[in-house]
């Protein structure tokens, strides 16, 4: 298959897009995709995948909408190009536009992340709250279960003295 712009080399880059339902197909050999800048994003990638869904949106906002990154400069349309966040302020800056995209990406908008077993417990998160808590020790006062609502009622008073230090 012949490059659609040049008509004389052969396609190695095939580009495929959907602008407001309609596909459109692009077919260029590696020196017109790289004149039209499509080097550098492989579409088997999750930056790939990104860049191609965020490439809609970057045609719908005005140059008056562009909105810059207050700690890296990267702007939506950089991001929505390369599939790369610049900082993890651009996360803030640019949360309305990305939290669909990221849903789809991933099934959430929240990362929990993994932190390793030798991690200080100051910097693991902690999984339960003092409200969650409460909810459990009210719980096992209502059953009944008066030693194991003791060590929760325990634990509470251990998180509120940390949190008033």
């Amino acid at each position: 298959m012949l490059c659609e712009k040049c008509g004389k080399n052969n396609a190695t880059t095939h580009i495929r897009s959907v602008v407001n339902g309609v596909v459109k197909e692009l077919n260029l050999c590696s020196h017109c995709a790289a004149l039209e800048g499509y080097t550098g994003i492989s579409h088997n990638s999750l930056a790939g995948m990104l860049a191609s869904m965020l490439g809609d949106v970057t045609e719908h906002r005005t140059i008056a909408e562009k909105v810059k990154c207050p700690v890296c400069g990267a702007d939506f349309h950089t991001i929505a190009e390369s599939g790369k966040v610049g900082c993890a302020e651009c996360y803030k800056t640019f949360r309305k536009e990305l939290l669909p995209y990221l849903k789809r990406v991933h099934g959430s908008t929240h990362h929990a992340g993994k932190v390793p077993n030798s991690a200080p417990l100051a910097v693991v998160p902690q999984k339960e709250t003092v409200e969650d808590l409460r909810f459990e020790l009210n719980r096992l006062v209502s059953e009944e279960k008066y030693e194991q609502a003791a060590v929760i009622r325990d634990k509470i008073k251990k998180m509120e003295a940390e949190n008033n230090e």
